[in-house]
């Protein structure tokens, strides 16, 4: 008589009972967020856009046109100074430029947790393909095992 050295394979209950409930990284860092990191998020998340830099652009122009083309007596930052369009402009990226720094860390913490929740569901996902890959090969067991003997009795 030959010795069965089956792989026992976990059960159906045994794997459910190590499975740990599935977590969304998004609700769990959005609860985490403070108010002023929930701002810089959205303007990291509207600053990065064609039509953030369309109206900066154009506004670019209408300021430099008006200023150099339009009635001189309206222009209130005459060429060649533009001192007053300098000035906004680097105001706005000495503040902008935080804030995008923050808003992309708090979006890089995001990916790193959904890749942290992946792996998780990776490796459940392995582990019950091994459990039904033991079964499997237990299954072809047992049933050469079951083909033998009606051979036998044939």
């Amino acid at each position: 008589m030959r010795i069965n050295m089956r792989k026992i394979p976990l059960s159906l209950e045994e794997l459910k009972n190590l499975r740990k409930p599935l977590r969304n990284p998004d609700l769990e860092l959005k609860g985490k967020l403070s108010l002023l990191d929930i701002l810089a998020v959205a303007i990291t998340e509207r600053v990065g856009t064609m039509g953030f830099f369309l109206i900066i652009f154009f506004w670019t122009i209408i300021w430099l046109g008006w200023n150099m083309l339009g009635p001189a007596e309206f222009h209130f930052d005459p060429y060649p100074a533009f001192v007053l369009w300098l000035f906004i402009s680097n105001l706005l990226q000495l503040i902008l430029m935080p804030i995008l720094l923050i808003g992309q860390n708090l979006q890089g913490k995001q990916a790193e947790s959904r890749a942290e929740a992946d792996f998780e569901i990776n490796k459940k996902a392995e582990k019950e393909i091994e459990t039904i890959l033991i079964h499997l090969e237990n299954q072809n067991e047992m049933m050469l095992e079951i083909l033998q003997k009606l051979d036998r009795k044939g």
